[in-house]
C-alpha cells in the first residue's frame, strides 16, 4: 500500500450573495458558493457524500446530508480537481457554512475532507 497524506485534499471556496433570488422582507437570503477540490494527495480518491452545518445571525442551524455533490460523485486523480457550484438559503443577512466530505482513496482507505467555516454574508455587511 503506497503512503499517503491523512487529508491530501484541499478545499477553496468563493461565495456570492444572489440579490435577485433574496427576499430580505421575507427573511430569505440566497448564496451561491463555489467548491473547489483539489487531490493533493499520492492516491485518487473519489467523493462519496457530503456533511454540511450551516448557521445564520440567529443561530439557527441546518445540517444537510446526502450523496455527493451535485449529482455527482468526483473521482479524482492526484493532482485533478473539481469545482461546482451550489445554494445555501439562510433567514438572516449573515451567517456561515463548514463541513466535510465523506471519501475513499483507491487503496480502500476512507477519510473526512474538512472544509473549513466560510462566512456567506450580503455586501452591504462588514466584515
Amino acid at each position: 500500500m503506497e503512503a499517503h497524506t491523512p487529508n491530501p485534499i484541499e478545499i477553496q471556496v468563493e461565495t456570492t450573495y444572489v440579490e435577485e433570488q433574496s427576499r430580505p422582507e421575507q427573511d430569505r437570503y440566497v448564496f451561491a458558493y463555489t467548491i473547489t477540490i483539489i487531490n493533493q494527495g499520492s492516491l485518487a480518491a473519489k467523493l462519496l457524500s457530503r456533511h454540511w452545518v450551516i448557521t445564520d445571525a440567529n443561530s439557527k442551524v441546518q445540517e444537510v446530508r446526502g450523496e455527493g455533490v451535485v449529482g455527482e460523485q468526483p473521482h479524482l486523480q492526484p493532482g485533478e480537481s473539481y469545482t461546482y457550484t451550489s445554494a445555501a438559503m439562510l433567514e438572516t443577512p449573515v451567517g456561515c457554512m463548514q463541513g466535510s466530505y465523506q471519501m475513499v482513496a483507491d487503496d480502500g482507505t476512507h477519510f473526512d475532507a474538512p472544509i473549513p467555516v466560510f462566512n456567506l454574508s450580503t455586501p452591504n455587511i462588514l466584515h
